[in-house]
């Protein structure tokens, strides 16, 4: 009987949308994708296990599901509201003489904070997937065993089957010659 293989869920973003898709392994889910596996190097994409997120794309395996991140509002405000400019001054103010807008200085953005590693929890998917690999072998190799214990099994019952059958007809045959020789010694 086959066994489905254990699906893991994970999420690229792709513009404004997160594409989740349910697959064996990160190479199966590049490929839904049409990326290559170093979307995952990049930390383009990554696992997910919030089972929120991860219902409906385990409800249809290798479909990639899209959904829309944040709300519109959200999204333009992602796009760069520059929230330290000071609003734009009333009857040309701010213009030279010459109608040229002065430029403002204006203080740099902050530096983001660097995505935390991925590589522990990468390292750990790599040995699970390891370890998967290495007990199917291992299995493998015990039905293999008991395969050929059990057909080892069946010629040693024929055999002796056989070698029972040719006893049982030996013994038959002695004990009618006993029978006959014991009623001819009854006769005499």
């Amino acid at each position: 009987m086959a066994r489905a293989p254990n699906l893991k869920v994970f999420r690229m973003a792709v513009g404004f949308h997160d594409a989740y898709v349910a697959a064996p392994s990160q190479k199966a889910a590049a490929e839904a994708w049409g990326a290559d596996l170093s979307v995952f190097a990049r930390k383009e994409a990554e696992l997910v296990t919030d089972p929120k997120l991860t219902a409906e794309p385990l409800a249809s395996p290798g479909k990639v599901i899209k959904r829309l991140r944040g709300t519109e509002a959200e999204q333009i405000a992602a796009l760069g509201a520059d929230e330290d400019a000071p609003p734009p001054r009333a009857g040309g103010a701010g213009k030279s003489a010459k109608g040229h807008t002065k430029a403002t200085p204006t203080k740099p953005p902050p530096k983001p904070k660097p995505r935390p590693s991925r590589a522990a929890l990468e390292e750990a998917e790599q040995a699970l997937e390891a370890a998967e690999a290495r007990q199917r072998e291992e299995r493998q190799a015990i039905a293999e065993r008991e395969a050929a214990l059990a057909r080892e099994r069946e010629a040693l019952e024929k055999k002796q089957r056989q070698e029972r059958e040719r006893l049982e007809a030996r013994r038959e045959e002695a004990e009618a010659a006993y029978e006959e020789a014991l009623r001819r010694w009854r006769e005499s």
